[in-house]
């Protein structure tokens, strides 16, 4: 397998503006899975929503509002949440904040 598959370093994924104040790099990945960075302004919201795909996060910065499947939580820096598959969830940044998003399979259309 190639290197330039299995190392990504931090400047070489580029930043795609997802909704008002979020934005997304594609840190690494393979069809079975995908490492995603997410930075939201403070107030941005990561719109309700659902996929196929199984995902966990870990919020590496700030505070966040998550609901999943219509249960809010508030989780701050070092929490983290897992959404299985089809479950409609969201989040909403109280502050400043970055996750870092999982998901299994990749999302092929973060790729497009």
């Amino acid at each position: 397998m190639a290197d330039d598959i299995l190392f990504v370093a931090k400047d070489a994924a580029e930043w795609t503006k997802t909704e008002p104040g979020v934005s997304r790099r594609i840190m690494a990945y393979l069809p079975e899975m995908m490492l995603v960075e997410v930075q939201f302004e403070k107030d941005a919201v990561g719109s309700l929503h659902s996929h196929p795909h199984i995902q966990a996060s870990y919020v590496a910065e700030g505070r966040f509002e998550v609901t999943i499947d219509g249960a809010s939580q508030v989780l701050e820096q070092g929490g983290s949440f897992i959404v299985p598959s089809n479950l409609v969830h969201g989040v909403k940044a109280i502050e400043k904040g970055r996750l870092i998003d999982s998901f299994s399979p990749y999302r092929a259309e973060f790729l497009a």
